[in-house]
This record gives structure tokens, C-alpha cells and sequence, in this order.
């Protein structure tokens, strides 16, 4: 007889569930849903009220090396959300997340935030948390950098580590375990970025308004990664509403399954399924994740995601991580299809910071087959 031991069932508001949003591009703006406005809109100050006020209204900006390196000949921008004060897009989710969750009475002072997160929302939420006086406790996989368990870490989170091969509803998984942990806390609140409407909404208004008005309502093509599909669904709506022959592109990693039609999601022979690159990519589709905005799907590798990473590094001088990579990877693919006086805004969503003993070490990307060892500039020299 086995002695296996089974682990007790738990239930929990599944992440994978389709959406109820009523929203439709066609649709008449009198029925649109999202009349919830920003509780606190980001704004242009000279004194700013607190570093929260710093999110969002992110750079545009020009790249002029790569495009032209490989081929690409429309006007190609770079929306610097790695910019943002915790260093990633999830600032403006975090922010709106918590603001709401104030507004309707679910988070109160003392409460805690329990979230599940690969390191970027917990980090913007954990910001949020130290400046508004809550406890943060984060939930994260081992895989994720230790860099990002430092910054949040120092922002005061507590951080508690799950195993890499759990599925998200498992209980030592880490949506089920966050669930599970806020459930045996006083006054603990999971946020939950994979079915909270605040995550699309947060770049609905923000994201999507800011790369209209800086193009001038002139963009051809939007190019972005999917994790919990925020980004993707929130900007993809806006822009269809009011640009709607701009094409977005999803950029999706091997290892995934949110790219469409799900036969571009079987994994080539010569192909890696990715697991290094961090933030984008499940193995299910978020409540949170719109998939019908997006016009067409491109894969792509952990090895292809960091040399273009480390590419937008040093030739165009942008401090980026890696998921970065993966966006302008396939952005210089689909955007060959755009003429010299068409636009295209490539996503790019964390910096560096998170990834300084990953792939900003020569010896981490020669360790994981990423890049062929050299001699150091010692042995140049001799």
C-alpha cells in the first residue's frame, strides 16, 4: 500500500477563470464599464506629494540603433516603464489596486497585503505598502531573482518562497498559497492581481491615454509581454477604442500557452522551453487577460530574450530586464511590416535592477549556454 501523503484540499478564487467584463471594441461608449475613474490620477506636478505621485507618465522614446541594424524601417519608440519609481509597469497596478481597495472599504489601516507575484507587482505593492502603512507579505516562487527579494525586503515585505514545479492551484503553489496564507491572518487582504479589474484599469487609463497622446493618436503597431495580462488587456482596449487599425502584438516565451491560435505554443524540437526569463508567460490565462485584443502572437527564447536585452543595454542605453528582450525580439520581426512613416511602440516593462547576478552577468549567461565564454580584457592585453 502507498504511503504517500496527500495534501489537504483548499479552496480559493481560481486566477483562471474567464472574465465577466462586459467590454467590447464596437461597443456604444454610453455601455462602456470602465466609468470607475483613477481614485487618484496620476498628474504633472513640480512638488510632488510622495513618491506614488511619481508613477506613470513615462518616457517615449526614440530608438535609433537596433531598428535600423536589423532592417526595420518605421519609426520604433520604447515605452520606459521601467522608469516607474519601484522600477517596473506594476507600479501603476499596485498603486490602483491599493487606492481601490481603500475606496471600498476592503483594505483598512492595519490590515496586511498578502499577493502572489514573481517579483514586480509585489515590489510596486510593497512601495505602496511602506508608504501608506501597511504590512506586505509577498508570495513568490524560488526561480525569481534574489534581487527582488532584497528591494522588497528592504521595503519591509516579508517573503515567503514557493517551489518552482507547483502549479498555481496546488497548496504549496503560489496563488493557492497566498490564499491559504491571508485566510489564516486577522485582517489580511489579497489584492490579487490575476482577477482584480483595478490591474487592466490601471493601464486603461494611464498606459493606453499616455501612448495616444504622446503619438498624437499616431501609432501603427503596439508591441508587449502577457503575464497576467494587465498591460496587454488594459492598453489593448484603450487603444481599439480609439485607434483601431493600430495592430498589437503579443511577445510570448517558449513554456507558455497564452499565444494564439494554441498550436503556436508547441514547442520546437531545437527549442528550449524558456524558464530564466521573468514576469511574462503561464501556464494558464489570467482572469485579467483579454487575449482578443491581440491582433498577432510571437515566440520566443530565454537566449534571444536576454542578448536583445543586453543589446537595448548598450546600444541604445536603456537599463532594461529581461522580459524586455523578449518584447523588442519580436517587435524587430513584426515591425518590417510597417513603412518609414508608420509607428511602432515597443512595451518595456522592468529594469536591470531586478536581474544584475542573471543576465547582466557574463558569467551566469556563459553558465546557462546564453553566451560563449571570451577571455577577460587581462588576457587581451597579454
Amino acid at each position: 500500500m502507498s504511503s504517500k501523503k496527500t495534501e489537504p484540499s483548499f479552496s480559493f478564487p481560481r486566477p483562471d477563470q474567464p472574465s465577466r467584463c462586459t467590454w467590447a471594441p464596437d461597443a456604444d461608449p454610453a455601455d462602456n464599464p470602465h466609468t470607475r475613474k483613477y481614485p487618484n490620477p496620476p498628474n504633472q506636478y513640480t512638488l510632488y506629494p510622495s513618491i506614488l505621485h511619481t508613477i506613470g507618465n513615462t518616457p517615449l522614446v526614440r530608438l535609433n540603433v537596433i531598428p535600423k541594424e536589423e532592417g526595420v524601417q518605421c519609426q520604433m519608440y520604447a515605452k520606459c516603464e521601467f522608469l516607474n519609481p519601484s522600477g517596473s509597469l506594476k507600479d501603476r497596478a499596485a498603486w490602483r489596486m491599493i487606492e481601490d481597495a481603500e475606496a471600498t472599504g476592503v483594505l483598512k489601516p492595519g490590515y496586511t497585503i498578502v499577493e502572489p507575484s514573481s517579483g514586480n507587482t509585489g515590489i510596486g505593492l510593497a512601495l505602496a505598502a511602506a508608504v501608506k502603512g501597511y504590512k506586505m507579505v509577498v508570495v513568490m516562487p524560488l526561480k525569481m531573482s534574489k534581487e527582488k527579494v532584497y528591494t522588497m525586503k528592504a521595503l519591509g515585505a516579508r517573503i515567503i518562497r514557493t517551489p518552482n514545479d507547483k502549479s498555481f492551484d496546488h497548496p504549496q503553489g503560489m496563488i493557492a498559497g497566498a490564499h491559504r496564507i491571508a485566510s489564516q491572518m486577522k485582517n489580511a487582504v489579497v489584492l490579487d492581481q490575476f482577477r482584480n479589474p483595478n490591474n487592466p484599469l490601471s493601464h486603461y487609463e494611464t498606459t493606453g491615454e499616455e501612448i495616444l497622446r504622446d503619438t498624437g493618436g499616431k501609432v501603427d503597431m503596439i508591441v508587449l509581454g502577457c503575464g497576467t495580462g494587465g498591460g496587454a488587456t488594459g492598453i489593448g482596449r484603450k487603444i481599439k477604442e480609439k485607434c483601431p487599425s493600430c495592430k498589437l502584438v503579443g511577445a510570448d516565451p517558449w513554456g507558455s500557452i497564452l499565444a494564439q491560435p494554441q498550436s503556436l505554443n508547441d514547442v520546437p524540437e531545437n527549442q528550449i522551453s524558456a524558464n530564466e526569463v521573468e514576469g511574462i508567460g503561464y501556464s494558464f490565462c489570467a482572469t485579467t487577460c483579454d487575449r482578443s485584443v491581440i491582433d498577432q502572437w510571437g515566440k520566443c527564447g530565454d537566449k534571444e530574450a536576454f542578448l536583445m536585452a543586453r543589446r537595448l543595454i548598450k546600444s541604445e542605453g536603456l537599463l532594461v530586464g529581461g522580459s524586455s528582450g523578449t518584447a523588442m525580439h519580436i517587435a524587430c520581426q513584426a515591425a518590417k511590416s510597417l513603412r518609414p512613416d508608420q509607428v511602432c511602440v515597443v512595451i518595456l516593462p522592468d529594469g536591470i535592477r531586478n536581474y544584475l547576478t542573471k543576465f547582466a552577468s557574463d558569467e551566469w549567461m556563459v553558465e546557462k549556454g546564453f553566451l560563449e565564454e571570451s577571455g577577460d580584457l587581462e588576457e587581451l592585453i597579454q
